[in-house]
């Protein structure tokens, strides 16, 4: 057993050739060569380290001695370089976890580190714990650099904003009463509900209503699904080649991009490319369309798009789903329809949108996946391809495969749910583990490419809206119950404090802070379809507003919140958090005091978000549920 003294004075330090602060990263690019430093105190007798590498493709293991660089103090120090494109061979690209094994007059010892922490640095919790993870991911793999340093917002169409003359279904049900929201909704989670139910929002009402988008600092749209389908939330696509009438066809999607550029706001739209639904062009269960679908006959040209079991009534769907047929995303001909030249992806980005956000991407085909983004690419080297991914996505297993996203051929970034949940942990608690372990060692095991273009949020149209989660949590209710819920005047009163401290961090984290439509109005609601409200004009928290306008408008004019690296402090006392944001170009730190104590920030320079917060901007200390920004 080593004694506590001596594991504390153990270091594992990185550097690189090509990546600036490889100390903390954990990715790196194939053509970089990587120096991994021991400090070791002389009293440990450390005799032959060693590091050991796992590739966790291949499944092979490699030893690689550390050469003894010098001696200073009571400290020896050992180094070994890694030349990380021999290490990945012809692959270009790989996953690897690794420690170092030593003899010592304690016995042989590993030196490693829990997978949630960033810190290379040893300590008695994680000494003989995960290896550290290494991912080498291909020299030319770039993100756009538009997304980087903006605010996206993120639309549900049919509950956002109305406008223009639309053609509604005979088997629609417009529902008027926008002010009022209540939606259609099953007796119970998981229930059959029609979902045809519209409030009526449109394509342009989403263009009527961009200038407020634009005093937001939005730079980016991302739309719900648009594409003709039965339900108002679309992800049951009917055609891919259409834009929904309902939504007012493809001259209102036209017209959105187009008035959209000229506010410097682009356009993303959701792929939902592993699944349609029965009621399409494809399947056509319903027999609505013309067109032979896989369910109408085995001649279909669809046919082969679709897996059944026992034909037509035995099919393969998303989560048993039976009105959404699952497609396979192996089919060659369903592959050229979306990601070939001129398909589905292609066509749209022609058409002025600039990216895409994929639903569900653990469960598309992997080649599908490189054949999206490389069609992308093609007809736009600016394009984004952002994935529905709810877990640590450098190191996600889905269905029992190990997925290969950052390594430079699938995807620029995902959606970053690892962060939401820290948020509301910390948030909800003061308790910054799970904060910690999702900012800065998210950060770390990601390629810096794809944090500078995180998605990251407080709520989806998938989630319980945040000002409620924040307020009360998610309660045990019926549905019947949750379509009426409404938080008491405390409980909002509460939340809305809560509510500026998350959104704080969420505006200085690397990525994109993506504000999900109508929470900076304060909307509340439980889960679908509660939270997908109609947005209040007229009616908004106005307050929240402003905070949300003035963070957006502070986070634009900062150049280093584009792509700054990451400094996460732990040596904070409980309920606080503290970060800082650094670069050529800057550096700005933020804490956040969740504590019910004010906490004492060493800095003369005045604190930016003071006035948000009711404080003086120049108070070295900063009260309890309030939150602090320093430029320096």
């Amino acid at each position: 057993m080593i004694p506590f003294s001596l594991k504390k004075l153990v270091k594992i330090t990185k550097s690189a050739k090509k990546t600036k602060n490889a100390d903390l990263l954990g990715a790196f690019p194939e053509n970089d060569i990587l120096t991994i430093s021991l400090s070791v105190p002389r009293t440990l007798g450390a005799v032959d380290p060693t590091l050991e590498i796992y590739a966790d493709d291949t499944g092979e293991k490699t030893f690689l001695p550390l050469s003894w660089s010098t001696l200073s103090g009571s400290s020896e120090y050992y180094r070994a370089e890694l030349v990380l494109s021999d290490l990945c061979g012809n692959e270009h690209s790989g996953l690897f976890f690794w420690s170092i094994v030593t003899d010592s007059v304690y016995g042989r010892i590993r030196f490693s580190c829990d997978s949630s922490s960033y810190l290379p640095n040893i300590t008695p919790e994680n000494c003989d714990h995960d290896s550290f993870v290494l991912t080498v991911y291909e020299k030319d793999f770039k993100t756009p650099d538009w997304i980087k340093g903006g605010v996206m917002y993120h639309i549900f169409v049919d509950r956002f904003a109305k406008g223009g003359s639309v053609s509604v279904r005979s088997d629609a049900i417009m529902n008027e009463d926008w002010e009022n929201y209540m939606p259609q909704y099953a007796q119970f989670p998981g229930g059959e509900v029609a979902n045809n139910m519209f409030f009526g929002g449109t394509l342009d009402g989403v263009t009527l209503k961009l200038d407020y988008l634009a005093s937001l600092g939005v730079s980016c749209i991302y739309l719900s699904p648009i594409f003709e389908a039965y339900s108002n939330h679309k992800y049951d696509t009917g055609d891919y080649e259409k834009v929904d009438e309902m939504f007012g066809g493809n001259e209102a999607l036209e017209n959105l991009i187009s008035a959209a550029k000229k506010r410097g706001i682009r356009i993303i739209l959701d792929g939902v490319f592993n699944h349609t639904g029965d009621d399409s062009k494809y399947f056509n269960r319903r027999v609505r369309y013309k067109d032979l679908g896989a369910y109408n006959s085995p001649d279909s040209p669809y046919f082969k798009w679709f897996d059944f079991e026992n034909y037509p009534d035995k099919y393969r769907c998303w989560w048993d789903i039976k009105i959404l047929p699952a497609v396979n995303s192996k089919n060659p001909e369903y592959n050229a329809y979306i990601n070939g030249k001129d398909g589905i992806v292609q066509k749209y980005l022609k058409k002025g949108t600039s990216g895409w956000r994929l639903d569900v991407a653990d469960e598309l085909y992997e080649p599908f996946l490189q054949d999206l983004r490389a069609a992308a690419k093609n007809a736009d080297p600016d394009a984004i391809v952002i994935g529905e991914v709810w877990e640590d996505a450098s190191i996600k297993i889905a269905y029992t495969s190990r997925r290969k996203y950052f390594r430079g051929k699938e995807l620029d970034s995902v959606m970053n749910y690892p962060l939401r949940t820290g948020i509301i942990d910390f948030i909800r608690t003061g308790d910054s583990k799970n904060l910690f372990s999702a900012s800065a060692g998210l950060y770390a095991r990601y390629p810096k490419e794809v944090s500078d273009a995180l998605m990251n949020f407080l709520g989806t149209h998938d989630t319980e809206r945040i000002l409620t989660v924040l307020g009360v949590g998610v309660p045990s209710l019926s549905m019947e119950e949750k379509a009426h819920f409404k938080m008491s005047e405390g409980e909002r009163k509460r939340a809305r404090s809560l509510l500026k401290l998350a959104y704080t961090i969420l505006s200085f984290m690397p990525g994109i802070p993506c504000i999900f439509y109508g929470d900076e109005a304060g909307i509340e609601g439980l889960g679908d379809p509660f939270n997908r409200v109609t947005y209040p004009w007229g009616r908004e928290d106005n307050e929240l507003v402003n905070f949300y306008r003035e963070l957006g408008i502070l986070r634009r004019s900062q150049s280093v919140l584009a792509n700054g690296y990451l400094k996460v402090f732990e040596d904070t006392p409980y309920g606080v958090f503290a970060f800082e944001r650094f670069s050529k170009d800057g550096r700005i730190s933020v804490v956040v005091n969740r504590s019910d104590k004010p906490y004492e920030v060493k800095t003369k320079k005045e604190n930016l978000v003071a006035h948000l917060f009711g404080i003086d901007e120049k108070s070295p200390s900063l009260p309890p549920m309030c939150a602090g920004v320093w430029v320096k």
